[in-house]
């Protein structure tokens, strides 16, 4: 069976172990090999892969932790050296959990598994693309962990854009959500407002506007020169 994957593992042994089996064992395609967590999730921005061979214990972001901020629909083989994770590897779209060191009869027994749960992979309609989030809709879903969250729109003070993440503030939290800030834009409308690459802000909770620095809670943000005639011609429309 002819599958795309992708390895993710800070371990450079581990990685090459896993590459010489794949070649060895499998007609797959290894599409690439990264060696953390932000590394891969650039690469799944640009490249389809079918699933992953996900390590656990990787500094910065754990598997578990990029796992969870994946789409739902992913499919993971997790790799690891530590038995006490394979419970909680199944709250995902686990294949199948690998102990580290990874044996040969072990890793063709997983490919059985691999290639037998492709086969019985049932044909369905594709997801159809999020739409523009109407003005009204009120509120939306975020990902957080193995939860999706019901956040209200009119609590939200900004979104932050980090790389591959955005944080989502509110006066009582903040949510980490893996998308790009540009995605979300495109998802929102008034009183959302870009004002900065890395900011969108919700214009009915600012205190003030004050040289060239907005106000929201407790953060203050700046107005970049790109964005600050859109911003002030929505902060003119309310201005007596």
């Amino acid at each position: 069976m002819n599958l795309r994957c992708l390895i993710i593992d800070d371990e450079p042994n581990a990685v090459s172990l896993l590459e010489m089996l794949i070649v060895q064992t499998t007609q797959w395609q290894l599409l690439g090999k990264c060696y953390n967590a932000l590394e891969a999730m650039d690469f799944l921005k640009k490249n389809t892969v079918d699933f992953l061979f996900l390590d656990i214990n990787m500094p910065h972001l754990t598997g578990m932790e990029l796992a969870a901020l994946l789409p739902r629909e992913t499919k993971i083989v997790f790799t690891t050296a530590y038995a006490e994770h394979a419970a909680e590897s199944y709250t995902y779209q686990t294949i199948d959990y690998l102990l580290k060191p990874i044996t040969l009869k072990r890793f063709v027994a997983a490919t059985q598994k691999i290639e037998a749960a492709f086969a019985q992979l049932p044909v369905t309609a594709p997801i159809p693309s999020p739409t523009a989030a109407e003005p009204d809709a009120g509120h939306f879903f975020v990902k957080t962990g193995k939860t999706l969250r019901r956040v209200l729109l009119n609590d939200i003070l900004y979104f932050e854009g980090e790389k591959e993440y955005v944080r989502l503030v509110t006066s009582a939290e903040e949510l980490l959500v893996y998308r790009r800030l540009k995605d979300i834009e495109s998802q929102l409308a008034h009183p959302f407002v870009r004002v900065h690459n890395s900011y969108i802000v919700n214009t009915q909770l600012l205190s003030k506007v004050q040289d060239n620095h907005i106000h929201t809670g407790s953060k203050q943000i700046p107005i970049s020169e790109k964005f600050r005639d859109g911003f002030m011609a929505v902060i003119n429309k309310r201005l007596f």
